[in-house]
């Protein structure tokens, strides 16, 4: 009989952060910060996998006690690649200044999570805040930006986020990408979305390459991103890609169509800036379609789970009910049953990716820990991908 390991990977909460032109710069990483956490931490870090998958962006481990990070946990995090959004409420525990002054000088940056409590000195170099911005109240004046980048978490809203911007922070992590107000583009505009859906149907019932084409030419945003893409890094072509038929050519049917999914996230507002729905999109189709690779699907079942995932939030995208939206689209009955009443084995899937789920959520819904540690991995990995060639 196998010995059982001592340390299973614990669940991971993950949660982007994004800066002020919405590019993913990191992810917030939070574990159960309860007794075992040193133990947790080096069987989360000593983990191959986790500063490959994100890279290049950087982990930001979210603490509430500094004295877990002990050294064999601190040899097993680089300090170009990980930084500490640690409690301030920690600063009032004996040594906790000190030792997180001494993390900084080894070349970790720390956030100071919170309010300091009150007559607890903080130690001069550590300059770097991160607040709750959904529940603490934000600092008065404007941050000094000279000793940022500082961390809003919990932003909720665009009003909430501009608010936060004005006070000086710099990173943004909350449910803000799903506000109305940050709609981006011309995707509430009725002929767009009249032509989006038309798209969205001729893909979700597998069309004819020269229906998708003719429906591309009317829409020259579309057309322009996914030339874009496949001329990008991402492919290495060794010639230029200009007209469709290349481009289906490269990618091939079954590629084409999940790029297309995605590309009707990638339309820019009037500032100019690209639509953070597009990475939150691309997480869910790819974490659906790894849950259902692991649960023996094949291939067609999974480009059904990707589909799910990636339209999921399309009633965020184009401001409208959702019931509509699977009305115009003729889904199979599974996958309309997810987005309509998250029913159905997909529709629990994408529930969980919603939430941070417990290992009770994931026994309830029939997922061993290891293969939502894997398809988190593979569904942020590909994420990241998305929003750097897009």
């Amino acid at each position: 009989m196998a010995e059982l390991d001592p340390h299973p990977l614990p669940l991971v909460a993950i949660d982007p952060v994004a800066n002020g032109q919405n590019e993913w710069v990191a992810l917030c990483l939070r574990v159960d910060n309860g007794p075992g956490l040193t133990q947790r931490l080096q069987a989360l870090f000593g983990a191959p996998d986790l500063l490959a998958a994100i890279a290049p962006l950087d982990g930001l481990l979210m603490l509430d006690d500094p004295f877990a990070l002990t050294p064999p946990v601190l040899a097993l995090m680089p300090a170009n690649r990980i930084g500490f959004v640690v409690a301030a409420a920690a600063l009032a525990q004996d040594g906790a200044g000190r030792r997180l002054a001494e993390l900084h000088e080894f070349g970790y940056r720390i956030w100071l999570d919170g309010a300091t409590p009150a007559g607890v000195p903080v130690p001069p170099a550590l300059r770097t805040i991160a607040r709750d911005c959904a529940h603490d109240a934000l600092p008065h004046g404007r941050l000094v930006a000279l000793f940022g980048p500082h961390l809003a978490r919990g932003v909720d809203s665009a009003q909430r986020f501009s608010a936060c911007e004005m006070a000086g922070f710099d990173w943004f992590g909350g449910d803000y990408p799903y506000d109305p107000l940050l709609a981006h583009g011309d995707a509430h505009d009725g002929n767009t979305k009249r032509r989006i859906l038309t798209l969205l149907g001729l893909l979700s019932r597998d069309a004819d390459s020269r229906e998708i084409e003719q429906q591309l030419k009317q829409d020259p945003a579309l057309s322009f991103h996914l030339l874009k893409l496949v001329n990008s890094a991402a492919f290495a072509v060794s010639i230029q890609i200009t007209s469709f038929n290349q481009a289906i050519s490269l990618l091939g049917r079954r590629q084409l169509q999940r790029w297309l999914q995605l590309l009707l996230y990638a339309r820019q507002g009037a500032d100019g800036l690209p639509n953070l729905l597009l990475p939150l999109a691309a997480r869910r189709g790819a974490q659906l379609e790894a849950l259902c690779k692991a649960r023996g699907g094949d291939r067609d079942e999974g480009d059904l789970a990707f589909m799910a995932g990636v339209f999921s939030l399309l009633d965020r995208l184009l401001h409208m009910p959702m019931t509509e939206i699977v009305a115009e689209l003729h889904l199979p009955q599974h996958v309309s049953d997810a987005l309509l009443s998250r029913a159905g084995t997909l529709g629990r899937w994408l529930r969980l990716t919603e939430n941070h789920p417990s290992r009770g959520d994931l026994l309830e819904a029939g997922i061993a820990p290891a293969d939502w540690w894997h398809s988190q991995l593979n569904a942020y990995h590909w994420a990241i991908q998305v929003g750097r060639n897009v």
